[in-house]
């Protein structure tokens, strides 16, 4: 027999469980300090049982019950009893899970290494909220033995490191599950020489050449070891040039349906050596079916030939964070179903955009996503949260999108007033804040479709000042009193958001930056159209400095963020960029300081003509250009 008491500010309430808490128990202490509960004899009688599938919470005439049919479903079931035992003394909670298995995938290899510490915190977070699969996307980013050059200097995660996670996780009923490459994406790890025998191009494994296949089961055997699950995700994604680099040069031209069916035979025997059972991303099939290698191309056809020669022990992963209506994800997934793949869809929180996460896409995508997947049967589900161009996104702002996976989970519509109430519940998070931090990347006067997707909060604080690629496309629209509004929020929400401030004095210092630098290149070079030297001495005087200290400020608090996050590797790229920013101010007052004092009579960066970002003018100038690559933002140079 088990008790158990819950401590508020506002009240007491004492719990005393029995039943069948076998199994239970480490996971109701960790959550007795997250939840702040103390272990009692005096407690309300609560009766722990077994279902059939469904999770049912009640209290009733000072007796309690839980009945769950995994793991999982207890913690959840927990937080629901203590959540509703806080306004109600009476009431009964049913819920039917609606996927076997629901969780995110973090990246771990686009230069943000998530630390052991935080992993922890996302999986106790992850219980209350139900959630019962954890990935973490590693490239390179795991140590394989007698291989040093595999993720060195990348943060890569020991053995232990792993298996430490796992054991964490099982303590809650999550699977955790690897998740690596075996074909595509591995340009990090075959940048080094001891790869050059298995590479086809850059980024893609020599298909056919045995040593491709020792190196493959060398990262099958070390991704897989420090898990309890039998479950690998093999990748397989975005090899755009599969079979066109060293491997057209030793085999000619060949047919890629065969080329990537041939390969995933050789991987699953792999897979099958150790016990392991396969899971991939299925848009390959779908890209080399399509003549403009569009992965969601309507007119794509897949030869029967190539859907009978898959292998059928490897289940399909379809993945899609784009698409607004429901009816393409009924589509698509019908024709998932003609490989008789026991399919997963992966969806997206949408985490790769700039600094701010970007939660109406989101929520337009997975609303549609989620409801088509319960109508065709699809039983488990992916949360994808990547870290393109850096990581420069917090993956703890990403909870709101877990949050909305995990209501998902449970019913068969959304609620959302009770997501609203379970988020603030689950992560101790205010739910309007979490919302707010899109509105960084949502300018006055642009499109408020959240369909479309912008990034200018990325491109306005990493272009330079006298060269600015993206300065006509946000000319004119009220930069400084956006950003001042939203300064102010983000203050707010990280007085409010005690144990996430960390999050919002981030974008708060970002709002500090944009607010001034956003429109700066444009206000410049107004005035050196007018020869307004006076306006420019005062920019040079006040306004550069000021903007200086504001993005050394930035950088401190987002350092600190990522190293309160992260392993520390990979900071060193935006140290680079904040870097970068600063000198090209200094290189600006220079140049505009020579041009005040008349030592040179123009300056050549103000002179060209500013366009709209490469060579698109939108309709009415009313939406924005997104980039997420860095070098594109910095400069029209090699770099």
């Amino acid at each position: 027999m088990l008790s158990i008491k819950y401590v508020s500010e506002m009240k007491s309430m004492n719990f005393k469980f029995y039943g069948d808490t076998q199994g239970l128990l480490d996971g109701i202490g960790i959550l007795s300090k997250e939840l702040n509960f103390n272990i009692s004899e005096d407690g309300l009688p609560v009766k722990v049982y077994k279902t059939d599938k469904n999770i049912e919470v009640e209290l009733d005439n000072g007796e309690a019950s839980i009945g769950f049919s995994e793991k999982i479903h207890f913690f959840r079931a927990l937080g629901l009893l203590i959540e509703a035992a806080e306004e109600s003394k009476c009431f009964q909670i049913v819920e039917v899970p609606q996927f076997s298995s629901n969780g995110p995938m973090i990246d771990s290899s686009r230069n943000s290494v998530i630390s052991v510490k935080s992993i922890k915190e996302i999986l106790t977070k992850m219980s209350l909220m139900g959630l019962n699969l954890f990935m973490l996307y590693t490239e390179d980013t795991f140590e394989i033995e007698n291989q040093p050059y595999f993720g060195y200097m990348r943060g890569k995660y020991t053995f232990e490191e792993l298996k430490e996670c796992d054991d964490y996780a099982d303590v809650f009923g999550i699977e955790m599950i690897p998740c690596i490459q075996t074909l595509g994406h591995l340009g990090q790890a075959l940048k080094w020489s001891y790869a050059d025998a298995i590479k086809d191009n850059q980024d893609i494994l020599l298909v056919g050449e045995e040593k491709t296949y020792e190196f493959i089961e060398n990262m099958i055997k070390s991704s897989s070891k420090p898990f309890r699950s039998k479950r690998i995700h093999i990748g397989m994604d975005e090899s755009h040039w599969l079979g066109l680099g060293a491997y057209l040069e030793i085999n000619g031209y060949r047919e890629r349906f065969s080329i990537l069916n041939e390969h995933l035979a050789r991987v699953s025997e792999i897979t099958s050596k150790y016990g392991l059972k396969p899971m991939m991303w299925s848009d390959m099939y779908f890209r080399l079916g399509s003549k403009t290698g569009d992965y969601y191309d309507p007119n794509a056809v897949i030869p029967q030939s190539a859907i009978e020669n898959s292998p059928k022990d490897v289940q399909l992963v379809y993945w899609d964070y784009y698409h607004g209506d429901e009816e393409f994800y009924l589509d698509y997934i019908k024709k998932h179903k003609a490989f008789d793949s026991d399919l997963i869809f992966a969806g997206g929180i949408w985490t790769w955009l700039s600094l701010s996460i970007n939660y109406p896409k989101t929520f337009l995508t997975v609303n549609a996503a989620l409801s088509a997947c319960k109508k065709e049967g699809v039983k488990e589900i992916i949360a994808t949260a990547w870290g393109d161009n850096g990581a420069e996104t917090n993956i703890f702002s990403a909870l709101l999108g877990l949050q909305l996976y995990a209501e998902h989970g449970y019913s068969r519509e959304l609620d959302m007033d009770k997501l609203k109430k379970r988020f603030e519940f689950c992560t101790n998070g205010d739910f309007d804040a979490f919302l707010d931090i899109s509105n960084i990347d949502k300018l006055p006067g642009k499109d408020d479709n959240p369909d479309e997707i912008f990034n200018p909060s990325k491109y306005m604080l990493w272009q330079d000042i006298l060269m600015g690629l993206f300065d006509k496309d946000v000319e004119g629209v009220d930069v400084y009193g956006h950003y001042s509004k939203l300064e102010e929020n983000m203050k707010l929400h990280a007085t409010k958001n005690k144990e996430w401030s960390h999050i919002f004095e981030v974008q708060q210092k970002l709002c500090t930056v944009l607010k001034s630098k956003g429109d700066l290149g444009n206000r410049i070079r107004e005035f050196y159209e007018k020869n307004d030297r006076d306006a420019l001495s005062r920019i040079v005087n006040d306004e550069l400095p000021q903007l200086s200290n504001s993005i050394k400020e930035l950088r401190l608090a987002h350092r600190d963020q990522w190293f309160k996050t992260y392993k520390s590797f990979g900071w060193e790229v935006l140290d680079i960029r904040y870097g970068g920013v600063l000198a090209k101010i200094e290189t600006a007052t220079l140049r505009i300081n020579d041009y005040i004092s008349g030592k040179i009579s123009h300056i050549e960066e103000l002179e060209e003509e500013r366009l709209y970002f490469d060579g698109v003018k939108e309709i009415e100038d009313c939406k924005l250009p997104v980039c997420v690559q860095y070098h594109r933002i910095a400069t029209s140079s090699l770099i």
